[in-house]
């Protein structure tokens, strides 16, 4: 809940499941609360009227040092404790999104052709609208350089350095979630820029723009040439779906 109440449930599942996460933990801590009320003590048994004597063979579970009721209640306390202290640490230490690390351990220059959907159709459409996840598909299945010829793509995510940490060349990249960010895929476009970490650091947020060729030097895949590279921070939604 806390994390919904402060609009950081985003980093940890997709959208799609907001409501329904939303109501389990409304129910849940309903839950912990109605055992908590429920786990009162039983009266004591087992001690004579009259006399006040108490009689050990007439004493039950309970009396026997109350282990039953006790361990009830304990239970429920611990429970109720265990969840206010988590929601209590999830507040007052933010999550922290992936990393560039991250994306170069799950295979960021192969996963575009492995993600799910279609590819948006360039034909007719508004290329401002697209998002780094639509241009990494276009490019995984469509390496033709004259189907982009005249397109530019507007770009924001971080950077994330190519295989073998080229002096040359890195991705600008987001994490795509489906469930949740466990099975984030990051997906990402090559850029093109000689002696880009005199200027940049891996997981630097940046703004980008420019058009689509053939890598310079080795003349195989598509790129973004950049008319400008700019920082800029990371958006209050850092992944897309």
């Amino acid at each position: 809940m806390g994390l919904a109440l402060s609009g950081q449930l985003g980093l940890y599942i997709h959208p799609r499941y907001f409501a329904f996460t939303i109501v389990m933990a409304v129910v849940g801590g309903l839950f912990a609360v109605a055992a908590l009320a429920l786990a009162r003590p039983a009266a004591p048994r087992g001690r004579d009227d009259e006399g006040g004597h108490d009689h050990p063979e007439h004493r039950g579970p309970d009396a026997a040092g109350g282990t039953p009721v006790g361990r009830r209640t304990l239970d429920a306390v611990i429970s109720v404790v265990t969840i206010v202290a988590a929601a209590v640490a999830m507040l007052a230490f933010p999550p922290a999104t992936l990393t560039a690390q991250t994306a170069v351990q799950r295979d960021i220059d192969r996963t575009a052709a492995d993600l799910s959907g279609d590819a948006p159709s360039l034909t007719g459409a508004d290329p401002s609208t697209f998002t780094v996840k639509d241009w990494a598909l276009l490019l995984a299945q469509n390496d033709d350089p004259s189907a982009f010829e005249g397109q530019v793509a507007s770009l924001t995510g971080f950077i994330t350095p190519a295989p073998g940490n080229p002096d040359d060349l890195f991705y600008v990249a987001r994490f795509s979630i489906t469930c949740c960010a466990v099975d984030a895929q990051p997906v990402g476009v090559p850029v093109y820029l000689d002696g880009w970490k005199e200027q940049f650091s891996a997981d630097d947020w940046v703004d980008t723009a420019g058009g689509f060729a053939v890598h310079p030097g080795s003349g195989e895949e598509l790129v973004l040439l950049p008319d400008e590279i700019v920082p800029t921070v990371q958006p209050e939604q850092p992944y897309v779906f």
